[in-house]
């Protein structure tokens, strides 16, 4: 396969503050499906994520549970990557912004900023929201709360190093403006330049003296580096860059990064923040900042204040992890917020996973084994349904490439399904049970159980990067291997007389809905008036 060159791929570092729940893991599995993707593809990708561990919040989470800061980030990232782990993410690098490397490195950059004079000393007086870690001013709020969170804000008021914004804030629209593709979708571009750059930037408090947990500023230790400096640096400081001019050869190659994956509710310190800290330093810009919906429960967004927090490793238990990255991957809308429900999911898992796919597979394989005793060949014996079947799967991978390249997942996830759903008409309109009663049959049921099992191959290498273990398991069942992707719109790339297992393994196990219910009631038991 010819190398298309690097691909460089990050995740927004998780806040090490608990454990992450299904709106927090979609990111990780949405990148997760786009790296592989990107590497079945021939690039040579490094995809990067971490975790968050510095601020005022943590230090007052570990304070209550009677813990140093430190105790409880370690713990909290050992829970982090548990999950990411759970949900089989194939990420090179996991920063952690406690990271030896990365405080050195932000501390040099600090410095950098303050002597090159973008950093400059003042003090800050105004409201503070302690889960958003964001300074406001009275005229920002919104019903007197934050903005951002809707939560409640308290007086504020310290001494503060501050970076001149507005200093960059005219060449950042310019770049928007030149490079239509920067911010997806395109109403959060059109957001960030009505909203906040062209109303004009105020400077922004890069320090605190008011909490103690958090990189030092070398040069003035009584401040330490305020969150978005700190967290928003991990892109650059993961992959080796080195202030001083000696950054690392993965560095050289892979940095702009290809793609910034964030929630929507950080486009704006992605997009203005972190552009502008990085024209500071004169470095070049990420290609692509892609700010995603969120992932809500059916009464709105996830709280452990509400109750209706929903775990990965929960649903992970109840239905297994592809099941649940097929859900999380497909369920999600480009540029609208995805909603989950326990309907929504036995639904699909019944309905996509268990019959479309799994009752696929059993009943091609099994025939394969009650009709040609297990060996599948092709004997060229040929219909005209035969070429529509495989126009469905011969244009699957360039129609799934063309989603992804937009970021379509889900739309991408959608066509490599209809190989699968093709399939299934196949056998309804070949009708295998009945070639098989007919003696001068013999051969066209042959080609026919072997176009199922080409196609089905086909579906399942398409399907590798979004469910990796269902589609192994597919391929070890037919007895044949992964191909590579310049191979997978081609026809016959299943070797004629391959014998296919014996016992096909049940690959999605239907479920009923009132069991479900019941699992779903013994973990999140009604509410006593």
């Amino acid at each position: 396969m010819a190398d298309k060159g690097p691909y460089y791929i990050t995740t927004a570092i998780t806040y090490a503050s608990g454990k992450p729940h299904i709106g927090n893991t979609y990111e990780i599995v949405l990148a997760d499906a786009i790296a592989r993707f990107k590497r079945q593809q021939g690039y040579d990708v490094f995809f990067q994520t971490g975790t968050d561990e510095h601020g005022i919040k943590i230090e007052e989470k570990a304070a209550d549970a009677g813990v140093t800061p430190k105790q409880f980030v370690d713990d909290a990232y050992g829970e982090i990557r548990r999950i990411w782990d759970l949900m089989n993410t194939s990420y090179d690098k996991f920063i952690r912004t406690t990271d030896d490397y990365h405080e050195k490195q932000v501390q040099k950059i600090f410095k950098k900023l303050y002597d090159q004079g973008d950093i400059y000393k003042g003090s800050y007086e105004g409201m503070y929201c302690t889960p958003c870690e964001s300074f406001w001013t009275s005229s920002q709020l919104v019903d007197g709360k934050c903005p951002d969170c809707g939560r409640p804000v308290k007086p504020a008021s310290e001494e503060a190093y501050f970076f001149k914004m507005s200093s960059y804030a005219q060449k950042l629209i310019d770049h928007i403006e030149d490079h239509p593709e920067f911010i997806q979708p395109a109403a959060r571009k059109n957001e960030m330049i009505n909203n906040f750059l062209k109303p004009g930037l105020q400077d922004l408090c890069v320090s605190r003296t008011s909490f103690t947990w958090g990189i030092p500023v070398s040069f003035d230790e009584k401040h330490v580096v305020y969150v978005w400096l700190d967290a928003l640096v991990n892109y650059i400081t993961g992959i080796g860059f080195d202030t001083d001019g000696e950054s690392s050869d993965l560095y050289r190659s892979h940095w702009p990064a290809d793609l910034h994956l964030i929630g929507k509710d950080i486009v704006r310190f992605h997009t203005i923040y972190w552009p502008i800290f990085l024209m500071a330093l004169g470095e070049p810009l990420p290609k692509q900042v892609f700010g995603h919906p969120w992932l809500l429960v059916a009464d709105g967004k996830m709280s452990k204040s509400r109750g209706n927090t929903i775990y990965a490793d929960t649903l992970v238990d109840m239905f297994g992890v592809d099941a649940v990255r097929y859900y999380m991957i497909h369920e999600m809308p480009y540029d609208n917020d995805g909603v989950f429900t326990w309907d929504t999911m036995v639904e699909r898992y019944n309905s996509d996973l268990a019959n479309t796919l799994g009752n696929l597979v059993k009943r091609t394989i099994s025939m394969g084994n009650q009709y040609v005793d297990g060996v599948i060949e092709d004997k060229g014996i040929k219909e005209d349904v035969d070429d529509d079947l495989y126009d469905t799967i011969l244009s699957a991978r360039d129609r799934a490439a063309e989603k992804m390249e937009t970021l379509h997942v889900a739309d991408a996830v959608t066509d490599i399904f209809d190989v699968f759903k093709r399939c299934n008409k196949y056998i309804d309109e070949t009708t295998p049970w009945i070639l098989a009663k007919e003696e001068d049959k013999k051969d066209r049921l042959s080609t026919v159980l072997y176009n199922l099992c080409d196609g089905i191959a086909l579906g399942a290498m398409l399907l590798a990067p979004f469910m990796p273990d269902t589609a192994k398991a597919i391929l070890e069942q037919l007895n044949t291997s992964e191909k590579g992707y310049e191979e997978l719109d081609k026809r016959g790339t299943f070797v004629s007389g391959t014998r296919v297992t014996e016992d096909p393994a049940t690959l999605f196990e239907r479920k009923k809905m009132t069991d479900v219910l019941k699992e779903v009631e013994k973990l999140y038991p009604p509410k006593k008036d």
